[in-house]
């Protein structure tokens, strides 16, 4: 009996330490899926001397895809970063992400489960739009104010009724309707699914770890979702949308 208590103790132990050991795996991995996102838009401002845009006015192109119509789904080797993402043109799929949505219940395929910072990096408060091309018109690197302390990329997801799904974008704290934020929130999208923190990616390039400022007060969700009970929010201070403004 004593013998068996032991097995099955250290049976115990040896699953939890893997357990540990994978979810760091992913961590990693998924880490270094955004960094590459931000060299990838790097390689876009090279090229542009912008950012690159968060998507057109008719919503049928964004960073992460393309697709016919606004009710068709994504073909995500044809986003405008896609160049940019190597062989594959692929946005890499977060591994944490990956074990909580499949892919076919996720209208919104092609993020990965990554959100760009669509309000001040992808775009600028007020969402104009280029004439021309019908883009959003995205920031430059030379207007940021702090590269390592700008949000460029997020884990994100969104909360619909029956569980979770991807998102393109990492919404600020409060919209942002170019007269400064309003003091309304959208329905948040950062997602903490790193052992209760965000995957974050600065404009600098370097990634860390933030755990939810625990805010209790979320925007309406018209899909039936519960940010609350899905661990999503927003981290650091809200001042002034915080990490998301460059021009804080």
């Amino acid at each position: 009996m004593v013998v068996v208590v032991i097995v099955a103790t250290l049976a115990s132990i040896v699953y939890v330490l893997g357990s540990r050991m994978v979810t760091r795996a992913r961590i990693a991995q998924s880490s270094s899926n955004l960094r590459t996102l931000v060299t990838a838009n790097q390689g876009y401002h090279a090229d542009h001397r912008t950012y690159c845009p968060a998507d057109n006015q008719s919503n049928t192109l964004r960073w992460h895809g393309r697709r016919t119509s606004a009710q068709a789904g994504f073909d995500s080797t044809r986003g405008l970063l896609s160049p940019y993402l190597g062989q594959s043109r692929k946005v890499m799929v977060c591994p944490l992400f990956e074990e909580l949505v499949p892919n076919e219940v996720s209208f919104e395929s092609g993020t990965g489960g990554y959100g760009y910072n669509a309000a001040y990096i992808g775009g600028k408060p007020g969402s104009p739009w280029d004439r021309s091309t019908r883009l959003r018109i995205p920031e430059r690197m030379a207007n940021i104010l702090d590269a390592s302390r700008t949000v460029m990329f997020t884990t994100t997801a969104y909360a619909r009724a029956g569980g979770l799904q991807e998102y393109p974008y990492c919404e600020p704290p409060f919209w942002d309707f170019g007269g400064g934020p309003s003091g309304m929130r959208p329905s948040p999208s950062v997602h903490f699914r790193a052992n209760g923190k965000a995957i974050v990616a600065w404009c600098d390039g370097h990634v860390t770890l933030e755990a939810s400022n625990r805010e209790e007060q979320h925007g309406a969700n018209p899909h039936g979702g519960d940010s609350h009970d899905h661990d999503l929010g927003w981290f650091g201070s809200e001042e002034n949308n915080g990490a998301w403004n460059p021009q804080k």
